[in-house]
């Protein structure tokens, strides 16, 4: 298998990577062929996964101008992914100039092609690390010198905790970042769910099965379960809902079914 020019050297090609499939849902062009078959066997299944993840794209930046309007202009996006157009360091940066915003992915081609995008944006960096591991994020030179933690933050869960296992203990992880944030702070997660997908749940588990292959598997969590990791937190209006219906900029109807899967929320600390 060829190694693209821009690849990071070091990283396994022969491996399916989540943000790279993420990517080409998107329409990206920072996958390898592993990915892209991938994604399409996921597809197979669920076909308007490109439209899902559309959906994502757009609640968060719903979810950014919703935190500059109510006065938080720090981010953390944990997960951040492969940078497309509309991520978060433009849309908050457009709503306010002296945003700061600090990606977080361990994928070697998210972290890489982000550094590039963000050449030159001195109010933004990307930090190499995992959810996983709360600590690493929180001490790194990247949040300590851009972000100060004793004022509020946006943190962005964005598509990434349906992707940690119960055994990774997803809940500690959240519960731990939000320990260490100011009061006033602002918890931003979607996240995967039978509910609301429109097709059999036994042909939605296909791609969930594809995903097994990766090292990410997906997750299918139900609201109950993914409100719990609002613990801590108050949900603002409309609570936790189908992504589309999170204080949508147009008529939720108008929609395309596929966007309805799956669930939205922002909380916010006391």
């Amino acid at each position: 298998m060829e190694r693209p020019a821009w690849a990071p050297p070091g990283i396994d090609i022969s491996m399916p990577s989540v943000s790279r499939m993420y990517d080409f849902y998107l329409g990206g062009s920072h996958n390898f062929e592993v990915d892209r078959e991938a994604a399409r066997k996921a597809m197979e299944f669920l076909p308007g996964l490109p439209k899902i993840m559309q959906a994502n794209r757009a609640f968060m930046r719903r979810a950014v101008r919703h935190a500059v309007d109510s006065g938080v202009t720090q981010f953390l996006d944990i997960g951040s992914g492969i940078p497309t157009f509309g991520n978060v360091h433009e849309v908050a940066l457009a709503a306010d100039p002296a945003a700061r915003i600090v990606y977080v992915d361990h994928d070697p081609v998210a972290v890489a092609h982000s550094r590039a995008v963000l050449e030159g944006v001195g109010q933004a960096a990307v930090v190499p690390a995992d959810l996983r591991k709360p600590a690493d994020i929180l001490q790194s030179p990247e949040v300590t010198g851009l972000l100060d933690l004793d004022r509020p933050v946006a943190l962005l869960l964005v598509a990434v905790l349906h992707f940690l296992e119960d055994s990774d203990r997803p809940r500690e992880a959240v519960a731990e970042l939000l320990d260490a944030l100011a009061p006033g702070s602002l918890l931003i997660v979607t996240h995967a769910s039978y509910e609301g997908i429109p097709v059999e749940q036994e042909r939605a588990g296909g791609t969930v099965e594809v995903y097994r292959t990766t090292r990410s598997p997906l997750v299918m969590r139900s609201p109950e379960e993914i409100a719990r990791f609002f613990d801590g937190t108050e949900l603002v209006e409309p609570g936790l809902v189908s992504m589309p219906l999170w204080r949508p900029d147009s008529p939720a109807e108008e929609e395309d079914p596929y966007a309805f899967s799956g669930f939205a929320g922002v909380g916010r600390k006391a």
